[in-house]
């Protein structure tokens, strides 16, 4: 009796926390690892409802389950024992010119883990928990105050807000006495943080506006870690200032995601709505922000995270400073990004969100938050066979089985087509083969086969959408091409070209020159020592020396009347009118760029 006594002295003092630690998970590399309309958790197997911008590792796919997610080639994470799927849905701006859609940057994410003062052991994620928080059908006030509330026993949970940092808080970032109504509302102990999409310009150093994710901590193995509705839940009060999971639950790291959004760069955008509105709408058509909400598959080595829980209290220096870290850390110098499996076009001027998501919220009222195609039922498709023989069996993975050996790849390609606007490209659902199968590096262990073997298949329902839009707000098409086609300023039109996110004219971007036309334009750029120079968006205007990407348009796609010319068409939503001292030089280039683009083949391009 003694003994047992002590030794459960000995577990509970091993057990307790009596104050918080913390690591800040860092992300490296060059963006996301991928922004897709991908959902394995609420979605799988299926285009999800809106498009997300996900990090970690290179596995996440419509089908990711923790065993798959294991065998990934790489991972936005610093640490490499960690290859688990961060996912959140992306912020689009929505130009108040025309009402175009166009995705924000996103600047960085951090996801913290908290280890939180506890008379519980905190034990890693177990491999394949799934967790979901924030609700993404909000779009009302969950609450008629601005703060947040992790502890159910002090009222209803609130664990999602819209961090917005400021050199001045004068006048407040939401609008005093706001009810939720018609505007988010400010935390009543924090001056940079609230609910709903801010009215003012994000402007704090280095730090746009941010949306903020707290996750539960306590996991219900009776409920199993697919079943993401009610398999967590927040720890309770114990008193002590500690909080602790029901008895029989796991309790693992609280998380806490903070997704910066490259915000501020707008402004010169936005200028006139400050104070009014937000321009900013999650990719699930909420204008509000309410409905600020995430995904997470836990993929870490539990090994590992165990061994951070138990011996690293880094703070904000970062995971990766943490000793004896298990697994090393990803180099700097390079990236992890993959292709989504869905391919549309998600990126540029576009007429309506990806997945044709309606605006609600305030003006728009509270609305349908259901999309808008006609659905038609397709028939049952068998994906891919597992890559692994442990992926085949996974406990996460909720596909029917079958004793038949698996179907060649080559009979696999599911597709679901949606015709997403004039520019934009059919929706493609790519065959769910295993991102490390295809990618270079160390690929994982696959099964070996045999006539005896039983294969397990994933089979998922596929839906065929024929989508019809109605036409945006868009600037009249012209009958002709633009007006000003003859010499401007010593300069020659040299046609219609497309533009994108990383500027073909990148000499300089948009100076500040009033109201734009094509000769004001030409004639800036060219004082500045410039050879090529482009309007866009009837009031935008870029200099350069070289075009970075020669591909011509229609004319018809440089359709925008200019701000400072009536009769001047100044480029379109992506499309700059070009003008050049050698159109010669443009045309030698475009022929060499377009048979060097076919001479590499589709297997170099996607490199």
């Amino acid at each position: 009796m003694l003994l047992t006594t002590v030794f459960a002295a000995l577990v509970a003092s091993v057990a307790a926390k009596d104050s918080r630690t913390f690591a800040v998970l860092h992300h490296y590399g060059k963006g996301p690892l991928t922004t897709c309309r991908a959902d394995p958790v609420i979605s799988p197997g299926v285009p999800s409802a809106h498009l997300h911008t996900v990090m970690g590792a290179s596995n996440f796919g419509l089908n990711a389950t923790g065993e798959s997610l294991r065998q990934s080639r790489c991972t936005t994470a610093k640490p490499k024992a960690d290859l688990s799927a961060y996912w959140f849905p992306t912020l689009f701006f929505k130009d108040p010119k025309d009402g175009h859609f166009e995705q924000v940057k996103l600047f960085y994410m951090n996801v913290y883990y908290f280890f939180e003062a506890t008379n519980d052991k905190i034990q890693a994620f177990p491999l394949g928990l799934q967790m979901v928080s924030g609700n993404a059908q909000l779009r009302t006030a969950p609450q008629t105050t601005g703060d947040q509330n992790l502890d159910p026993s002090k009222g209803p949970v609130q664990p999602a807000q819209i961090t917005c940092p400021r050199s001045n808080f004068n006048p407040p970032s939401w609008p005093a006495g706001s009810d939720g109504s018609m505007a988010g509302i400010g935390d009543p102990n924090n001056k940079g943080s609230g609910i709903g999409f801010p009215f003012q310009d994000c402007d704090g150093f280095a730090s746009p506006m941010r949306a903020d994710l707290h996750f539960p901590s306590c996991y219900n193995p009776a409920a199993g870690l697919t079943n993401f509705k009610t398999n967590m839940a927040w720890p309770t009060d114990a008193g002590n200032g500690k909080h602790d999971c029901p008895k029989g639950w796991i309790h693992t790291p609280h998380i806490f995601y903070e997704v910066y959004w490259d915000t501020h760069a707008l402004l010169p955008r936005f200028q006139d709505l400050i104070g009014k509105e937000s321009p900013f709408v999650f990719a699930n058509g909420d204008v509000t922000g309410f409905s600020n909400h995430g995904d997470f598959i836990a993929g870490w080595d539990e090994t590992a995270l165990q061994q951070i829980i138990d011996n690293c209290d880094a703070g904000d220096a970062g995971m990766d400073k943490c000793p004896g870290l298990i697994g090393g850390l990803n180099d700097d110098s390079t990236s992890c990004n993959i292709e989504c499996p869905v391919v549309e076009t998600t990126s540029g001027n576009l007429s309506k969100l990806p997945g044709n998501n309606p605006l609600a919220g305030w003006k728009y009222g509270a609305g349908s938050t259901t999309p808008k195609p006609v659905d038609v039922p397709a028939v049952q498709v068998p994906a891919a066979a597992p890559a692994s023989a442990t992926s085949s069996s996974s406990s996460s993975t909720k596909a029917a089985t079958t004793s038949k050996t698996a179907p060649s790849s080559s009979t696999l390609i599911p597709v679901v087509k949606v015709a997403s606007s004039s520019s934009a490209s059919p929706v493609t659902v790519k065959p769910t083969t295993s991102a490390a199968a295809q990618a270079p590096g160390p690929k994982p262990p696959v099964a070996k086969s045999s006539s005896k073997t039983t294969t397990v298949v994933n089979t998922v329902t596929l839906w065929k959408t024929t989508t019809v839009y109605g036409s945006g707000p868009t600037a009249t098409a012209p009958t002709a091409a633009p007006s000003a086609t003859g010499a401007v300023a010593g300069f020659k039109y040299a046609g219609c070209f497309k533009d994108d996110q990383a500027r073909v004219l990148d000499g300089e971007i948009r100076p500040n020159l009033g109201k734009i036309s094509n000769t004001a334009c030409v004639t800036y750029c060219s004082s500045k020592g410039f050879s090529i120079a482009g309007t866009e968006y009837g009031g935008q205007c870029y200099c350069g020396s070289k075009l970075k990407s020669s591909e011509k348009l229609a004319e018809s796609a440089c359709n925008m009347t200019c701000e400072g010319a009536a009769g001047e068409k100044c480029g379109g939503g992506w499309a700059l009118s070009v003008y050049a001292k050698d159109t010669t030089a443009l045309k030698k280039r475009h022929v060499h760029n377009h048979l060097d683009h076919h001479r590499r083949g589709p297997s170099v391009r996607r490199r």
